[in-house]
């Protein structure tokens, strides 16, 4: 079987090297074009690139595939490309264009979404830190057969996934690409043999994960111990929690809840555990912290070079927006 990949980070590279070492036929790769990346900011492949170029894949890097739009000299180019390949499936994964109507109907068994959430409950771009944030017990990975909506196509494998209380988005990020490799191997097994079998999405339950803002990473004190401590997880590895403490930016990454209650914001108490500081209902211990420039630190490394003291009050996030 001839598979044409379409992916971009680390989740979709985890995939790919899944599809070559299972032994199916890779003839072309489609990925985002290099970004600027480091303190230099020179333009970097994607990890998906990388990848093919370490395996000799030819790769192909529009900037978008409508034949109508902005790039359309791009999106001719890369259905040329397409059209050569003779793929009989596009497997996709975090791929990051959107793929117009002509790309779904070119392979001969259509394409293949990996999508790091159990559908319809995560439709979207950021399924893995949304479902961290509000709390879900489990996610999963869902494979799906593409169409012309968001996340909307038929379902071909699911499995679940635990949440657990530690886990980040980088965590449970590394355990759902591991099982979205395994799991898109074993359905092209299964296509081969025409045993997929598409389910149609429920209609209920359908939450949209929006894509990620770095404005999101200002904390906002009034909210419950509970949902901070979410919601640093949520973020870590990007954005990150942000707050100012006497005018200085400080990222906070770890906290857990604990009881407590005062004005949001305001330190309660300081020992070698860390600082706990008030919520808008109990209050949380802040266990890894970093200063502008610095390194994300243990709390009582961090406390060594910078004091925190009882009464101190980070600022909320409107205030520290301002």
């Amino acid at each position: 079987m001839r598979v044409v990949f379409a992916g971009t980070p680390e989740f979709a590279a985890t995939a790919l090297q899944a599809l070559l070492a299972r032994g199916f036929e890779v003839p072309l790769v489609l990925t985002q074009p290099d970004r600027p990346a480091g303190r230099g900011m020179k333009l970097q492949a994607s990890p998906v690139k990388q990848l093919a170029l370490q395996h000799g894949i030819p790769v192909s890097q529009p900037r978008s595939l409508r034949l109508d739009g902005k790039f359309a000299d791009e999106a001719a180019l890369a259905r040329d490309t397409l059209l050569a390949a003779q793929a009989d499936v596009m497997v996709v994964a975090a791929y990051g264009l959107i793929l117009p109507q002509w790309t779904l109907d070119l392979p001969t068994r259509g394409c293949l979404n990996i999508h790091a959430s159990l559908l319809p409950r995560w439709r979207g771009a950021a399924p893995i830190h949304r479902a961290i944030e509000a709390g879900d017990a489990q996610t999963g990975i869902t494979l799906m057969q593409m169409d012309a909506g968001l996340d909307t196509g038929d379902m071909l494998l699911t499995e679940r996934v635990d949440i657990d209380a530690a886990d980040t988005t980088a965590s449970l990020h590394d355990r759902l690409a591991a099982l979205g490799g395994r799991m898109i191997v074993d359905a092209l097994d299964l296509a081969a043999r025409d045993g997929l079998r598409p389910v149609v999405q429920p209609a209920e339950g359908v939450s949209y994960a929006h894509k990620i803002d770095k404005a999101e990473a200002l904390i906002d004190w009034t909210q419950d111990a509970a949902q901070i401590e979410r919601r640093l997880r949520a973020f870590d590895p990007f954005p990150g929690g942000l707050s100012h403490l006497e005018g200085e930016a400080i990222k906070i990454w770890r906290a857990e809840a604990v009881p407590g209650s005062g004005r949001p914001g305001c330190v309660l108490s300081v020992d070698e555990q860390g600082p706990v500081v008030a919520c808008g209902q109990q209050a949380v211990r802040l266990t890894e912290l970093q200063r502008a420039g610095g390194k994300r630190l243990r709390v009582s490394a961090f406390l060594q070079a910078r004091p925190i003291v009882v009464g101190a009050m980070f600022e909320p996030a409107a205030l520290a927006a301002a």
